[in-house]
């Protein structure tokens, strides 16, 4: 298939191609810079017929419209980078779904560290755009949050992910055959090690943060389990109480509309566990302490908490900060990534929990999102007939891919953490 967009795209958010000047300049400076000394192909299109090769080759990526590219890092730095992809004005020189745009963005993001000189660095607080307040992770802004991912259509998400419509990286058996495990299996053995390691089974009361699409609450039920599940999106807890009532744990499982911030003003110790995939990441930073005060206070004393947390090395959360990325403003806003580290700070300063388990987890992830973009690619038509435009199918490919590239390169990592009280095993 072919992912077209025109230069004039209109698409929320995507303001128009600015001015050239000196940002522009600055940025394609620094652009050939980056590439020039790394195993990848950039072709640039020159206004006047002319095509210029940057790079040691490798995958390789079509520049269209060089000027607009650098327009838009110039003023917007990497939300620019992708916004350009979204108008095309830069490409992956090849078929959407052979993977080549990941390899390409793994090339890069593998040096991510280095792509701009450590001397400009320090200006990072200065230039990069900070993440709006309308995105902070209050109880006002949350709901809007959470709505503006995962209400897009619960069809959607049926559309390329596996029938367990799991949204978080499988664990599988093997990484040379992760892209053709049966993904499923993959991801409900995902499933059963959070659950075994949080010690799941007849008779636990499980709390669960995060719904997703209700496949942990099914599987802890099917062991005996009592789940109480939470999640703020109205279309994931619509499509969860169904598949729940289908495989026949109605009576097991309870799917309830609500912050997990709320948990704060029930009666304490109410859970045997708590087990949350990937929904720290929505929690935003300095909401961190309120999370994990939120889990130590439902725990029951004995119990054990399983999460499963994509994380940032240290060094590059902090860096990092909150700065408004390409991710939060067109995929997952008020976003912010952990460290392992992080995590063992706030629990550490705010919580009797402690990390007693930790397993690493992040190179599965690369293959699952791969699965997820070329079965999201072969949709298209279907994606097209629920109303989403070729803008957006443009935007999805590259968010997939993006991070993609974030894991395979080791810039990015997903753990399966449990937490625990060590005083109460003394």
């Amino acid at each position: 298939m072919t992912l077209t967009a025109s230069p004039a795209t209109a698409w929320p958010g995507l303001a128009p191609v600015p001015e050239g000047g000196l940002s522009a300049r600055i940025a394609e400076r620094l652009f050939r810079s980056a590439v020039a000394r790394r195993h990848v192909t950039v072709r640039l299109h020159q206004p006047d017929g002319t095509m210029e090769q940057l790079g040691l080759g490798g995958p390789a990526v079509v520049v269209h419209r060089p000027a607009e590219l650098f327009a838009r890092i110039g003023r917007d730095k990497l939300i620019g980078f992708g916004e350009a992809y979204l108008t095309g004005a830069w490409a992956e020189d090849g078929i959407p779904g052979d993977g080549v745009l990941g390899d390409f963005l793994t090339v890069l993001a593998a040096d991510m560290a280095d792509l701009v000189p450590r001397s400009l660095q320090r200006l990072r607080a200065v230039v990069s755009p900070r993440l709006p307040r309308s995105q902070r992770g209050t109880r006002e802004n949350t709901r809007a949050n959470v709505a503006h991912h995962y209400d897009l259509s619960n069809d959607l998400f049926a559309a390329f992910l596996d029938p367990t419509m799991s949204y978080s990286s499988a664990l599988f058996e093997d990484l040379g055959t992760a892209l053709w495990e049966d993904f499923a299996a993959a991801q409900q053995r995902k499933v059963d090690r959070l659950l075994d390691r949080a010690g799941v089974g007849p008779g636990t009361r499980l709390l669960e943060i995060g719904t997703g699409w209700g496949e942990l609450a099914v599987r802890a039920a099917a062991r005996g389990a009592s789940v109480r599940s939470i999640t703020l999106s109205v279309e994931q807890q619509a499509l969860a109480r169904e598949r729940i009532a289908v495989a026949g744990f109605a009576d097991r499982v309870r799917v309830d509309l609500c912050d997990y911030r709320a948990l704060l003003d029930e009666p304490a110790g109410a859970y045997d566990a708590v087990v949350s995939v990937e929904m720290i990441e929505a929690v935003g930073r300095e909401f961190w302490p309120t999370y994990f005060r939120t889990i130590d206070h439902a725990l029951a004393p004995g119990g054990r908490v399983a999460l499963q947390a994509i994380t940032l090395p240290h060094d590059r959360m902090l860096a990092t900060g909150s700065t408004h990325t390409f991710i939060t403003k067109y995929i997952f806003p008020g976003g912010a990534l952990p460290s392992v580290r992080a995590i063992e700070q706030v629990t550490g300063r705010h919580t009797g929990l402690r990390i007693t388990d930790d397993l690493a987890m992040g190179r599965h992830y690369a293959p699952t999102l791969q699965r997820w973009d070329r079965a999201f690619l072969a949709q298209h038509e279907r994606v097209a007939e629920l109303g989403f435009d070729p803008t957006f199918v443009r935007m999805w490919h590259f968010y997939l891919e993006y991070c993609r590239a974030g894991f395979a390169a080791d810039y990015i990592d997903v753990h399966q953490l449990v937490l625990a009280r060590p005083e109460e095993d003394r």
